[in-house]
């Protein structure tokens, strides 16, 4: 007798199957992160640290290109844990160099404005009226979170920061701060939306259930999959193409266009 041994299934079969699998968990709150997946970045994180590197001597631990690629594979990540690896763990140089990170940030800011990703906006717009909480989180630290929330208008259910939630990405604390905030139900009531393996990487060890990835930001779609995000798409956008977002659908075109 003749056996026959099932296929494996492909890695595109399998993001298929852990998405649809999603649409019978209604999501209850979306945690969006900031630059790279709600708001454009177009390097400004890499251009203001580059203004870090300038103005503060981060010392002889990496070299400057050491440094900067150092920053390109940590995106996502509290600034002030990225500046304490670049300075050897000195402490007070780490918290000089992230205030004066802050302070470039906010220069480039002001000299090149505010741009969201395109459909932003009238996604968080749609997923509230649908009853959707939504939570924006960021590595910056407050100021710079309000700066942006401020230029851009949006209205969201909360907006966390590293400080607000105890450690940065990628550990889970700003996914489940951002739960208890809103009174989610569960863990697998939420979807964790961001550009960055540190994203994906808090989403997973939170629990979430569902993890999206986005190549609109710092990380392709290769990085953001071995990471271990359930599906990678074009742009935050593309959100409520997904099962579990069907009910936001109809919604979100009208909000999109105001």
């Amino acid at each position: 007798m003749s056996t026959t041994t099932p296929a494996t299934p492909t890695p595109e079969a399998a993001t298929l199957d852990a998405v649809t699998a999603e649409a019978t968990t209604p999501i209850e709150l979306v945690v969006l992160d900031m630059a790279g997946t709600t708001v454009v970045d177009d390097g400004v994180v890499e251009q203001a640290f580059a203004r870090v590197a300038d103005r503060v001597d981060l010392g002889p631990t990496l070299t400057r290109d050491e440094a900067l690629q150092y920053v390109r594979d940590t995106m996502g990540r509290s600034k002030i844990d990225v500046f304490r690896h670049l300075t050897g763990g000195d402490e007070a140089l780490a918290r000089r160099a992230n205030d004066e990170f802050e302070v470039a940030y906010g220069e480039l800011v002001d000299e090149s404005g505010v741009e969201p990703i395109e459909g932003a906006g009238g996604l968080i717009d749609a997923l509230r009226a649908s009853g959707v909480s939504v939570v924006l989180t960021t590595g910056f630290s407050p100021a710079t979170r309000d700066r942006l929330l401020d230029a851009l208008g949006w209205t969201v259910d909360a907006a966390l920061s590293p400080v607000d939630a105890g450690r940065g990405r990628p550990a889970p604390d700003l996914v489940l701060t951002a739960l208890l905030r809103t009174r989610a139900s569960s863990v697998a009531a939420v979807a964790v939306v961001g550009d960055t393996v540190s994203d994906v990487l808090s989403g997973r060890s939170a629990g979430a259930g569902l993890v999206v990835g986005v190549t609109t930001g710092a990380h392709t779609r290769e990085q953001l999959l071995g990471a271990g995000a359930d599906v990678v798409l074009d742009s935050v956008r593309d959100l409520v193409g997904l099962p579990a977002f069907a009910a936001v659908r109809a919604s979100v075109s009208s909000t999109s266009a105001a």
